[in-house]
């Protein structure tokens, strides 16, 4: 009897993981769109990465993985089952790896956009681990933000935040895929990526950004440049469904003190594929990574 309990729970799980609810999303979805997002598989992206970072560029990986799910309100996690008051949302976990001489860098955000209506994320994590130690930092929206960090680093070990709901840069990924048409252009106050602010030691708080909307040949651009972090990111996608994103820019200063230097970051695509990956967890699915280029 357990084990017939145990076997319908994870068919329960494996069944949400293949089939999202399309019932509680309220935004004008195209079915263009439905056909594309609720087909039990993620969208799985490589990219070429050249990484910034301590004033040197350094070569890697990155990976966006775009997924549909059933989203729980309160617990703010993935649904096991479907629910009247679950939310469907697109979920976004992005991914990088490289090497800083002796030591590895491993980077995951990951970012939940609802398609009930509301404006932003409902939840925004980011963890980064290197040899030194790790960081992490987590955003849940609950009417407003409520922010908790925690760090290795001295001055940065635990902190908690709390700020009035305002454009997320990491919800801006997300956005472009459902429509970028909707997308804010001008200037405004934005709260940039937590992997940025992780990674250069800049308070998490609202920073004054400029934005901007622009065609070049085949791809649209979205341009963010922040005066005070003297940064830009430049998100480079199709201009046509299913908005999908080729290449992306980063420019910032690198380095130590008086040595700083503005160094870009680049992503380029290398492949991409249609999965339901998490069934793809034998060792007879590796040539999976073959094709998207990551071995």
């Amino acid at each position: 009897m357990i084990r017939k309990s145990i076997f319908i729970f994870l068919l329960t799980i494996l069944a949400s993981c293949l089939s999202p609810s399309q019932e509680n999303t309220s935004l004008e979805l195209s079915d263009e769109f439905k056909s594309y997002w609720y087909s039990g598989e993620a969208e799985i992206t490589s990219y070429d990465l050249e990484q910034a970072r301590y004033g040197e560029i350094r070569n890697g990986d990155a990976v966006l993985i775009f997924v549909t799910e059933d989203f729980l309100p309160e617990e703010q996690v993935k649904a096991n089952s479907a629910e009247e008051d679950n939310i469907s949302v697109l979920k976004l976990n992005y991914t990088k790896n490289f090497i800083t001489g002796i030591y590895p860098y491993s980077i995951m955000q990951s970012t939940f956009y609802p398609l009930n209506g509301e404006e932003h994320a409902l939840k925004v994590s980011a963890s980064i681990q290197e040899w030194c130690g790790q960081v992490y930092a987590q955003l849940n929206n609950r009417g407003e933000f409520n922010i908790t960090s925690h760090s290795y680093f001295q001055g940065e070990a635990d902190k908690d935040y709390t700020l009035d709901e305002i454009p997320l840069e990491n919800e801006v990924w997300n956005r472009i895929r459902i429509n970028p048409d909707d997308l804010p252009v001008g200037e405004f106050k934005m709260l940039p990526s937590l992997e940025f602010l992780r990674l250069s030691h800049q308070k998490i708080k609202p920073y004054v950004v400029n934005v901007e909307f622009y065609t070049i040949e085949n791809l649209n651009v979205y341009r963010l440049e922040y005066p005070e972090l003297k940064r830009v990111l430049k998100i480079y996608y199709s201009r046509g469904f299913p908005y999908t994103i080729e290449k992306w820019e980063e420019s910032y200063p690198s380095g130590f003190g008086d040595n700083q230097k503005v160094l870009t970051t680049k992503a380029v695509k290398k492949q991409r594929i249609k999965s339901d990956y998490w069934n793809k967890n034998s060792n007879k699915n590796i040539p999976l990574r073959d094709k998207l280029e990551l071995n």
